[in-house]
């Protein structure tokens, strides 16, 4: 029975009161849903990608408890939702809020163990003032148009350990484009990394942002030990008056390019521990030791061309010091496994100056060195895509961090190639045929794989069947690399079994997705 008007009427106004109070604008079932402007780039765009919150509902928040309510709202941890921010978002509006679907604290923004989120700011203009957003266990997140300033490890108040944006513990797939990263001086001011991410965090793009006024800009592991990080791409950022760490690199790839350095006060890129950076095009500017190995003995490698150094100075080497100047050389080959457009070193700074930061209107490189805004990102919810488009499966790469095994493989190649998340490396059988397995410690869903080519191989595999590796049954057969559906097991192996190839078949990923 339908309820009078006037009930339903005071109903509906009960729950926007609610709304108000907590700071959050309910979106309503038949509005459109609304997407990060532009696409993921770099690293974001590997391991299925990243598209945040695209197919979900859309949520206007102004304050910290209200982006916390919106996550909690939700009907389960990775269904996705768009948040967008207007105004100043402090200690005093963020509280704790509790649900199913979230995992949430007080003084501080909270991502943990959660995926699919877009948080955008809008209108005019998302601030965090003093208030840090922490990524913890989380996968397939955007952050894009927001500040965030002055987060203290140190004194009052306190929040994220006195990063800006900080991301730890089997973190995946996150962009973050377009924001403005700032603090008020270095640790003895109380403040610690503008962009940090340890504790195996991997495929991370940050992008378009403006990172300043900081003793460091941001690392890559905590520890010359803790190696499990990497896949990180920075383009496009200017990194303004900052002592050191832009960024520190403890193993892991990255790739750093079309980057404006100005005043880096102590050191610029310090890669260590083994880590390889690919760095192109980029500008440095009144600097000292902007690239190298610096404050440890042990060595990471660098790859270089086309980089201008514009007053830049650079110290002895030492045992503990190994600068890349005064005439940079490459050390390593670093192969990039996505497509990028570079500008021309001479024109990054006017480029970066006109599209990096916060509201700067989400403008971006032509790939010419003129600004432009990208279109929307296209709904993956549309009914009409192209069917010769091989996309990925949305969802975490399972593969990545699993173990593997496989029947006789070809000199040179690897069984732990496939699971790296690196296209320039692979695995091979001894013949045309033979197997490569992923494996789990415990039993793992799995509906979809994707079987990745090798460059130079595409094309090669033919027969194939995929076993479960528990039992020996065969879930699915076919032809061809690709993406492929198997009925939804539950199972601690997986088994892709060659059975017929042309040439030598090159595995370069097995990875697996549970949807």
């Amino acid at each position: 029975m339908r309820r009078p008007v006037a009930l339903r009427l005071n109903a509906a106004l009960a729950t926007l009161a609610v709304a108000a109070a907590t700071g959050v604008v309910l979106s309503m079932p038949e509005a459109a849903s609304a997407a990060a402007t532009g696409s993921a780039t770099g690293y974001a765009t590997q391991n299925g990608g990243t598209t945040g919150g695209a197919g979900g509902t859309t949520v206007r928040a102004t304050t910290g408890t209200a982006i916390h309510t919106a996550l909690c709202n939700r009907a389960s941890s990775s269904t996705p939702i768009t948040i967008e921010v207007e105004g100043t978002i402090n200690h005093g509006n963020t509280t704790k809020v509790s649900g199913d679907s979230c995992n949430t604290a007080a003084g501080v923004i909270e991502l943990k163990q959660i995926s699919n989120v877009t948080l955008v700011g809008v209108g005019s203009g998302a601030v965090f003032d003093q208030l840090g957003i922490h990524i913890r266990q989380s996968s397939n997140i955007i952050i894009q148009n927001v500040t965030v300033k002055n987060v203290k490890k140190s004194g009052s108040p306190t929040s994220n350990g006195g990063d800006a944006i900080g991301m730890e513990s089997d973190v995946r797939n996150v962009w973050v484009d377009h924001t403005t990263l700032e603090a008020s001086g270095g640790e003895s001011e109380g403040f610690d990394g503008l962009f940090d991410m340890k504790d195996n965090t991997q495929y991370v793009t940050l992008s378009y942002s403006t990172l300043r006024n900081s003793g460091r800009g941001g690392l890559v592991g905590s520890s010359e030990t803790e190696l499990s990080n990497g896949y990180i791409t920075y383009h496009h950022n200017l990194y303004e008056n900052i002592d050191s760490r832009a960024p520190l690199l403890r193993g892991g790839i990255a790739h750093i390019y079309n980057n404006y350095y100005v005043k880096l006060n102590e050191s610029g890129i310090n890669s260590r521990a083994g880590a390889r950076a690919k760095v192109d095009n980029n500008y440095f500017k009144d600097s000292k030791d902007v690239l190298g190995t610096f404050y440890t003995d042990a060595a990471g490698y660098w790859q270089v061309g086309g980089n201008t150094f514009d007053n830049v100075t650079w110290s002895a080497k030492g045992s503990e010091n190994n600068p890349a100047g005064p005439d940079p050389k490459s050390n390593t080959t670093v192969s990039i496994p996505y497509s990028y457009t570079l500008d021309n070193a001479s024109c990054v700074p006017a480029i970066v100056g006109a599209t990096a930061g916060a509201n700067k209107g989400l403008k971006v490189s032509d790939g010419s060195c003129s600004p432009t805004t990208p279109t929307p990102t296209p709904d993956p919810t549309d009914p009409t895509p192209d069917p010769t488009d091989p996309t990925q499966p949305g969802g975490t790469n399972l593969s990545i961090g699993a173990g593997s095994d496989g029947s006789s493989k070809a000199a040179g190649t690897s069984y732990g190639n496939v699971r790296d998340g690196d296209m320039s490396t692979s695995w091979s059988p001894a013949g045309s045929t033979g197997s490569i397995s992923v494996k789990w410690g415990t039993a793992t869903s799995v509906a979809k794989i994707n079987i990745r080519e090798a460059s130079g191989s595409t094309g090669s595999i033919g027969a194939w069947r995929v076993l479960n590796g528990d039992t020996g049954a065969v879930l699915t057969s076919g032809s061809g690399a690709g993406v492929i559906t198997v009925p939804k097991t539950s199972l601690k192996k997986i088994t892709f079994e060659i059975t017929g190839s042309t040439g030598t078949p090159k595995i370069a990923e097995f990875e697996t997705y549970a949807g």
